[in-house]
């Protein structure tokens, strides 16, 4: 969301967050002066992960797919950077859902297809109508581990169902997700339409520790520090949550506008807006990230806490491999954990991003519908 009087340099048809967009809308990106550098679309329908191929103009400052025609009951991704006269960069990240057939409800699922992830990765569904009949959707949907282990369902509210196990995964646990949905009645009236597998792999374990009293970040991986990284956290007044939260999508570079999580001045416009924060690691739904910060001073990391309530790491215009947010980046998986300590916030909602890691597994098992302990 941009304040009052403000453009979006890069425009995306249809708009961020749009619902049951039809099969005919199409999807367009333009910009009105400079030139698109680089676009990428991709759809996710039944867990799987396909890219959309498209065009830039001539010109540079339309992009188009191949295919004009949407698919039914997918979700698109947009990524989008583009250069104005001046060579400056921007960036824009947009989704939007299409448009499911009537009487029908879908699951959209993370994580993806065939992908390797961190120790921490939650299995997480999101549906596309309210679930009523939740046992019965819940016996629909298996998820099983090799080697074995106990894995159990989690609902947030009537759209949302997780599962994860006791304690994180394993490395080199392989994870199945069988979705039995097809003709499930989920509401009166309302079936699905999935019957489909997926799969992903568990890798190496990393979980990165940040102290924001101490201003710092621990990373391990397979239990052994492999650094220990200086950092800036939320300012007294915006403070970083507490708690465990898994890696749930990594940007090469995106826009931050302060309006777009609730921080605007006077006048209704963000209290920040910068067009192309480097190496942008999402840690909940909310807006907390820990990405690269090339504005603050560099004595910043490790002394003061300046930020809207992320994790900051220092980092130059434009990212580089060689700061610590760029090597952060370049060594981290989704599904990794990143815990704060030491700030002076409440701890993140477990239905904020995969927060579900900060749930007693006594509380998870109290929220599944078929459990001998759910409810």
């Amino acid at each position: 969301m941009l304040g009052k009087g403000e453009t979006e340099p890069i425009r995306v048809s249809p708009q961020h967050g749009e619902r049951g967009v039809r099969p005919e809308e199409g999807i367009e990106v333009k910009v009105p002066s400079g030139r698109l550098e680089t676009v990428k679309v991709v759809k996710y329908q039944d867990a799987q992960e396909s890219p959309v191929p498209g065009r830039i103009s001539e010109d540079g400052l339309r992009w188009t797919p191949d295919d004009h025609r949407l698919a039914l009951a997918a979700k698109y991704e947009v990524d989008a950077v583009a250069l104005d006269g001046h060579g400056r960069r921007s960036a824009r990240h947009t989704t939007f859902t299409t448009y499911v057939p009537d009487e029908r409800f879908v699951a959209y699922v993370k994580p993806e297809n065939r992908s390797t992830v961190g120790t921490g990765m939650i299995v997480s569904l999101d549906f596309n109508r309210e679930v009523e009949n939740r046992a019965a959707v819940e016996r629909a949907v298996k998820v099983t581990a090799q080697p074995p282990t106990d894995i159990v369902g989690h609902w947030f509210g009537t759209d949302r169902l997780d599962f994860r196990p006791r304690d994180y995964w394993k490395p080199g646990t392989k994870v199945t997700v069988d979705l039995h949905l097809r003709d499930v009645e989920a509401a009166p009236g309302i079936y699905g339409l999935q019957h489909k597998t997926f799969a992903f792999t568990v890798g190496r374990s990393q979980v990165s520790l940040v102290d924001a009293a101490e201003h710092t970040m621990e990373v391990r991986r397979d239990g052994e520090l492999l650094s220990k990284v200086p950092i800036t956290a939320g300012a007294p007044k915006t403070t970083t949550y507490n708690g465990k939260m898994v890696i749930t999508e990594m940007l090469e570079v995106t826009r931050m506008n302060g309006a777009t999580v609730g921080f605007t001045d006077s006048d209704g416009k963000g209290e920040y807006d910068i067009k192309d924060v480097p190496h942008a690691i999402r840690l909940t739904t909310s807006g907390t990230f820990l990405h690269g910060n090339y504005w603050a001073s560099s004595s910043t990391f490790g002394r003061d806490n300046v930020s809207h309530g992320c994790v900051g790491l220092r980092d130059i215009k434009g990212g580089s491999a060689e700061t610590p947010a760029g090597w952060f980046f370049d060594r981290s998986l989704i599904g990794d954990v990143v815990e704060v300590t030491g700030s002076k916030d409440k701890t993140v909602a477990p239905d904020n991003g995969l927060g579900g890691w900060n749930m007693s597994w006594q509380n998870w098992k109290k929220g599944s519908a078929i459990s001998p302990s759910g409810v």
